[in-house]
């Protein structure tokens, strides 16, 4: 997950930062992206939130420590989307933190962050009307890619089980290299689940692939209970104190968290264009930020001939990647 917090005096007009900033070298390949458009998905409010533990044996070398995190699936009528609890939890704990600094009027130098704990940047939007798939990556900006709607031929059982008082129906299935057994509530009539599993009568509850590699264990179940915004929270991920702005270089423009929708400011492109991207962050992550910001209207330590402009802090950790020799998506035996 790349979130990056700034903090830096404003131009006596701001409108000029950002002017000044737009005309900073960017690399060619954002050149090459552009915004969401034919992408466009209807919002739908979510009705449930699903919570699961995700365990995946990413290492076969050390299939006793294997990767956990905790995930949940937001579902609403036509549409769902599964993603980090951990990153969401994350990222209340960030605005929180902004808002108290934003009201004590003191602003200091914020961090900035790459790699380390377990937190998924990705998030699976799922929009069962109209069979779309659409994954949603995280460099700093927001990127969309569009997946194949999965078709996975379940074969259902009359075996059943109760998972927390749900009543549950067997099936198998074959996806993406793997062959999964999935417990599906037929009460709970939405035709998703968690990651990229989907098209059961019913709620994926619980799955595992036959060789417990992969495991979606259910962790509980809420009812979404719609509550107001509070209209002195952090909006857009900007915050404005004594003529200064503090940005969240990454977050999203909706601000609705029951709310499954494409970010409006979200980024269109292939993964192709994505594996380029993420190899330009690998081999220089500062250019890389750099660029990311000026093409968003940021920048780092842009200043005019008199010296005066934003003077921005950052630090940054980068931790290496781990071994993953057992991917979630195995390729198709031949």
């Amino acid at each position: 997950m790349f979130d990056l917090l700034i903090d830096f005096e404003l131009y006596t007009n701001y409108q000029n930062l950002i002017t000044d900033m737009k005309t900073k070298l960017l690399f060619p390949i954002f050149l090459m992206l552009v915004t969401l458009s034919a992408m466009a998905q209807k919002p739908d409010s979510a009705k449930i939130m699903v919570h699961y533990k995700f365990t995946h044996v990413r290492d076969t070398t050390k299939r006793d420590t294997p990767y956990t995190e905790n995930m949940i699936l937001m579902v609403g009528q036509t549409a769902s989307v599964y993603k980090s609890y951990d990153s969401r939890l994350q990222m209340e704990r960030m605005k929180k933190q902004m808002d108290e600094i934003r009201k004590s009027g003191t602003m200091g130098p914020m961090n900035f962050r790459s790699g380390g704990a377990n937190i998924t940047p990705t998030e699976i939007f799922q929009f069962a009307a109209t069979n779309k798939m659409v994954r949603k990556e995280k460099l700093l900006n927001s990127y969309l890619i569009e997946d194949p709607y999965p078709a996975i031929n379940w074969k259902i059982s009359g075996d059943t089980t109760t998972i927390s008082n749900l009543h549950c129906q067997k099936a198998t299935g074959h996806f993406k290299g793997r062959d999964y057994v999935a417990w599906f509530c037929p009460d709970l009539p939405f035709r998703t689940g968690p990651w990229k599993l989907c098209g059961l009568p019913g709620l994926i509850v619980e799955a595992h692939d036959v060789k417990n590699d992969v495991i979606f264990k259910f962790d509980g179940i809420e009812e979404i209970v719609k509550t107001a915004p509070d209209p002195d929270a952090i909006q857009n991920g900007v915050t404005q104190q004594g003529g200064r702005v503090m940005l969240v270089l990454g977050a999203d423009d909706n601000q609705d968290p029951n709310l499954i929708a494409l970010p409006a400011n979200g980024i269109k492109t292939t993964q192709k264009e994505f594996d380029n991207l993420r190899e330009a962050m690998r081999k220089d992550p500062q250019a890389f930020i750099q660029s990311a910001m000026a093409g968003m209207g940021g920048g780092v330590r842009f200043n005019r001939a008199d010296g005066s402009g934003p003077q921005i802090n950052m630090k940054m950790s980068n931790t290496p990647g781990p071994v993953i020799n057992n991917p979630i998506e195995l390729p198709e035996k031949k």
